[in-house]
């Protein structure tokens, strides 16, 4: 719809220029679509002419709406309301507009690659544990937001940084040493990354129980919770690890290749990919060297215990360890290390953009003061899409309490109870057995992605799996329901090439049409905001309201027993744009629609 906004703005310039002498600024323009409770399609804000007209708002939007229907074609009527001129679209305009629209091979999509390049990380796992709920949000998040901006014409990079070497990787691989007993994930059938992860949980049980032990032996809780034994093994291990230690070298390898068989098969399932991957075990080399390159050039500071600092008062921040007083690096280091070799990896690159949850805010804002420092150019092209927590009802989840919710765990669920729904309602009868695994897994993925991306980033959220399958609402089933019965429209009037319609001739579309067809029409402008604020639910929530007008539209508008040629022709090239937007805009979502269920 930004076509019609930028013909309505120079019409309205242009009335003003001719009947007051001059032109208001762009951003005097303000055109907003027409409340439904008011006659109109579109609303031009008439206070700021007032002031060239030297007239009351009322009686300057008269003289510009009359002098509109005079001189433009396709606005046919006004209408002022107080400060505002609601003004009327002609039925040849939308006709051409819908015409113009089904005929596009990518509605909504500009052409790839023909804007700059942009990085998008998300995911970037510890491999200590299995993917839960929380990178569920993480995940869906981060992929949309990368197909959103390619589909707004970005050339887009998907990355992930992937958190394999530190103190918590050890600690699963000291518990594994001391109470492994050589099983592996081919002896236990167990998945990978959910073998290592239960060895994380074994290290947090078996420290709680050392630390309890000293305590009642008189040690105070500090000091018990820093020399328990396990944690001592823990940290040796990363002594002997970044020394390139061969066993625990060996180890480290052996146990991070079953969590990547893990990850993998996790990703494959949820639909989403990668380009390319960063693992923290090389980019904290190139970390290191540029904090060692900081201290030289007295960017930062080494205190009397040998560990690296830099203060970063002097921008309303805190002190911030760089490097330990024994050498070995912190999730700063790397993060350092990963920023520069990415922007060494990809020089075309605009912009880095870290989908990472709000608990890190801080972080991130000292990461890009240090990259600063640095001298780092690109710093400021850095950007944090903070988003909120996802919870459930019985609270806040803990990796290594091991309370978090398992992502293939609700996946399977999401999935299985996609199938009891279609059987309950006896759905299935037209569905060929090798099909229907695939068309539960469309329908329950389908509702757990759009559940978690119908919501502002920024929010934090409560995660209701009844609620996300629900048919009615603003769901993901719902949305996918109305598809299928969209498309079984267009099969039925045996409509194979929509050009076959065109050109639509122009017919009176009531206020329903209206509506159903400018959100339709709305796509490219909703993608091209969502892409410029990182922010998904815009599209998700479009879907949710072309569906709605669809539905509503639908139960009282004949489509193929309409007996009028022209009506018909404009009512099935309305049902085939409204599905093609649903459809691309749930696909810039990670959403598969099903042509049956």
């Amino acid at each position: 719809m930004l076509q019609l906004e930028n013909q309505l703005t120079e019409a309205v310039s242009s009335a003003c220029n001719s009947l007051y002498g001059s032109r208001p600024s762009d951003t005097q323009i303000s055109i907003q679509s027409t409340r439904s409770e008011f006659q109109g399609d579109r609303t031009v804000v008439v206070f700021p002419f007032a002031r060239l007209a030297g007239k009351s708002p009322e009686e300057t939007g008269k003289e510009i709406g009359a002098y509109l229907v005079k001189q433009e074609k396709i606005i046919v009527d006004f209408q002022v309301v107080k400060g505002f001129l609601n003004l009327s679209i002609s039925d040849e305009y939308w006709a051409h507009a819908l015409n113009q629209a089904i005929l596009q091979k990518n509605f909504g999509r500009k052409t790839p690659g023909s804007k700059s390049q942009i990085m998008v990380e998300y995911s970037s796992p510890n491999t200590n544990k299995p993917l839960h709920l929380g990178h569920l949000r993480n995940i869906f998040l981060g992929y949309s937001v990368a197909e959103i901006l390619k589909a707004a014409g970005h050339d887009v990079v998907k990355v992930q940084i992937i958190n394999d070497r530190g103190i918590h990787i050890c600690k699963s691989m000291i518990a594994w040493k001391l109470f492994g007993n050589g099983e592996t994930p081919s002896s236990t059938g167990e998945k990978g990354d959910k073998l290592v992860g239960r060895y994380y949980v074994s290290f947090d049980k078996q420290f709680k129980a050392e630390v309890k032990a000293l305590m009642s032996s008189g040690t105070d809780k500090d000091t018990a919770e820093a020399q328990a034994p396990i944690l001592l093994a823990a940290r040796d291990l990363l002594h002997k690890w970044e020394a390139e230690d061969p066993e625990v070298r060996a180890l480290w390898s052996m146990m991070n290749g079953w969590v990547y068989d893990g990850f993998d098969y996790t990703y494959g399932e949820m639909g989403v990919d990668f380009d390319k991957l960063y693992y923290e075990s090389n980019t904290y080399l190139t970390g290191k060297s540029q904090v060692e390159a900081g201290l030289a050039s007295g960017a930062f500071k080494q205190r009397d215990d040998n560990s690296i600092w830099v203060d970063l008062s002097d921008v309303g921040l805190d002190e911030k360890l760089l490097l330990r007083k024994d050498g070995t690096s912190v999730y700063m280091t790397q993060d350092i290390g990963t920023a520069i070799l990415r922007f060494k990896d990809y020089p075309a690159l605009d912009r880095q953009v870290y989908t990472v949850g709000n608990e890190q805010e801080y972080h991130f804002k000292v990461l890009f003061e240090i990259l600063a420092k640095l001298g780092l150019e690109q710093a400021s092209r850095c950007h944090h899409l903070s988003y909120g927590m996802v919870e459930l009802p019985e609270g806040k989840m803990k990796s290594r309490e091991g309370t978090v919710v398992d992502a293939d765990d609700i996946m399977a669920e999401m999935k299985t109870t996609a199938e009891q729904l279609a059987r309950d309602a006896g759905k299935l009868e037209n569905i060929p057995e090798e099909d229907r695994d695939s068309l539960y897994k469309n329908v329950g993925y389908g509702a757990l992605k759009y559940f978690l991306l119908r919501v502002d980033p920024k929010k934090s959220m409560m995660f209701d799996p009844k609620a996300s399958i629900d048919f009615i609402g603003n769901t993901g089933p719902y949305i996918q329901f109305n598809y299928v019965r969209a498309r079984s429209v267009l099969r039925n009037a045996g409509i194979d090439d929509i050009a076959s319609l065109t050109p639509l001739s122009p017919v009176h579309l009531d206020d329903v049409e209206r509506a159903l067809l400018m959100a339709a029409l709305s796509l490219p402008s909703v993608i091209e905001e969502a892409a410029k604020s990182y922010d998904p639910s815009l599209v998700a929530n479009l879907c949710y309201d072309i569906t709605k007008s669809y539905s509503r539209w639908y139960q009282d508008h004949p489509i193929i027993k309409e007996e009028d040629e022209a009506i018909r022709n404009i009512r099935l090239a309305l049902c085939y744009l409204c599905s093609n937007a649903v459809k691309t805009g749930m696909s810039l979502l990670g959403v598969s629609m099903p042509e049956r269920m």
